[in-house]
């Protein structure tokens, strides 16, 4: 088994093509979640991934909905600014999803609701209003593969 990323909406291809290349590095599966704010043929998203897309484990979605359907047995944390819980504060397992929304807006309020169980933060200064998103998806992964033992990884 193996993470899970999840990018709800995602709008800058950059950020994409920087997380891609993270799961494609680590084994983690990359899900898109439809509108995407760019094309997946898009030059900036392929750069930024180098010619690690063969090694991604893509899967892209309509909706959000549709990735909880597929993996209900899965347990799905939800990266946001508005948590209590700092991402420390979780024991991850193999086969977790971390859930990530727009840069510009962050998850939608609704499936924050949802959810408040597995919302999780990083801690930051009050100068920023948030990290950067290939930076947070980053951070967030690797803690779950320090956890894990970095199962499989040299």
């Amino acid at each position: 088994m193996a993470f899970h990323i999840v990018l709800v909406e995602p709008e800058i291809p950059a950020n994409t093509g920087n997380i891609s290349r993270t799961c494609a590095a680590t084994g983690t599966y990359l899900h898109l979640v439809r509108p995407l704010g760019f094309q997946i043929d898009d030059k900036t998203l392929k750069r930024a991934g180098l010619d690690y897309w063969p090694s991604v484990k893509l899967e892209v979605h309509d909706s959000f909905a549709e990735v909880l359907e597929a993996y209900a047995e899965h347990r799905f944390f939800f990266a946001t600014t508005k948590a209590k819980k700092r991402y420390t504060d979780f024991a991850f397992q193999d086969g977790d999803f971390f859930v990530f929304g727009r840069e510009t807006r962050g998850l939608p309020e609704e499936l924050l609701a949802e959810h408040p169980e597995t919302l999780m933060r990083m801690p930051m200064s009050d100068a920023v209003r948030s990290l950067n998103l290939s930076n947070s998806a980053a951070i967030i992964l690797y803690e779950g593969l320090r956890q894990t033992g970095f199962a499989g990884l040299t």
